[in-house]
């Protein structure tokens, strides 16, 4: 009988579920999404900087465990002002009154701030969507406070003939620009941001260093577990051998009732085997269990003398019947 193997069986079933997988994929609405603070290169490679984000503690809960739960800082040198900042996700501080912001909502989506002369200035609200400009991985940060700059704000003409002023550029606001680089150092300090510099007060460059930022392979997600896809590849092969041999012995071998079972002999075998083993189990246990004499159980000795307690009366209560029956067979 020709029956599919069993590892057989095993690669058809991957090799089914790997179209099954491919189909939904071709299909752009089918494709898992992108998690944040995530990037994936045309090469194949995956970022993965969400290990960098500071995590905001609510009130009463704990923090994840391993997670950093501190801001990010950076001296700003001869800026004059040192910066805090937070990777995809807002700072850890609470700020409020922040320098052109009015929507107090905004106010706790701040990623990136510097503190001057007791005011607070916003460089970027909050974003997870990380970019790669060849080898550069990048993180930008947008829509921060008006700009400082009279010539990044607005540009004011005169109108010689009407005397009046007119505004002909719209308010810059600050952005913050990061560049993450990939450091191999097993030795290396922690990763720190670096401020480079900001060309106009208006745009600003930080750069960090870290493990992190270094490309790898991204980590499989299976909807279900290891264990259970063996158990599915299993009960298919499974399916396959018994179904398979069913249609072989009835067809084939024309086979009736349990017969057409493959294997039927094997099957039998092991079953009287196992009834077997069944009685004999049982008969030790049974034999192991006392047993409770009856009332007319009687032990015989060698010498034709009934033995053990009562012995007497039992030999009287024979005579008498003897004598009973006796005396019938005369009447």
């Amino acid at each position: 009988m020709l029956l599919p193997s069993l590892p057989t069986a095993a690669l058809l079933a991957l090799a089914l579920q790997s179209g099954v997988n491919a189909a939904t994929t071709s299909d752009g609405k089918s494709k898992k999404p992108v998690e944040p603070c995530t990037i994936t290169s045309s090469s194949g490679s995956f970022y993965d900087l969400r290990a960098l984000s500071a995590e905001r503690v609510a009130e009463g809960k704990k923090a994840t465990k391993g997670a950093r739960t501190e801001d990010w800082h950076s001296k700003g040198y001869d800026y004059n002002a040192n910066f805090t900042l937070n990777f995809c996700a807002p700072v850890v501080d609470q700020v409020s009154d922040v320098i052109g912001i009015h929507d107090k909502a905004r106010w706790g989506n701040v990623s990136a701030y510097y503190q001057q002369h007791g005011k607070i200035y916003s460089i970027g609200q909050q974003s997870s969507n990380l970019t790669l400009r060849g080898k550069r991985l990048v993180l930008q940060y947008d829509n921060g406070s008006p700009c400082e700059s009279p010539e990044s704000t607005k540009r004011a003409t005169i109108d010689q003939d009407a005397a009046t002023f007119a505004e002909d550029a719209p308010v810059r606001h600050k952005s913050t620009l990061i560049s993450f680089h990939c450091e191999k150092d097993p030795v290396a300090q922690q990763a720190a941001p670096s401020f480079i510099g900001t060309p106009d007060g208006c745009a600003y460059f930080f750069e960090i260093r870290s493990a992190h930022a270094c490309g790898g392979a991204e980590p499989t997600k299976q909807g279900v577990g290891p264990g259970a896809v063996f158990a599915i590849i299993g009960v298919i092969a499974i399916l396959v051998y018994f179904l398979g041999g069913v249609f072989y012995q009835r067809n084939v071998a024309h086979a009736r009732g349990w017969r057409q079972l493959p294997n039927y002999s094997m099957w039998a075998s092991a079953g009287n085997f196992i009834k077997d083993m069944f009685i004999i189990a049982t008969s030790s246990c049974a034999s192991i269990v006392p047993r409770r004499r009856g009332y007319s159980a009687l032990s015989i000795s060698a010498n034709g003398n009934s033995s053990g307690r009562g012995g007497r009366n039992s030999r009287d209560d024979e005579n008498r019947l003897i004598d009973q029956l006796d005396e019938e067979w005369d009447d």
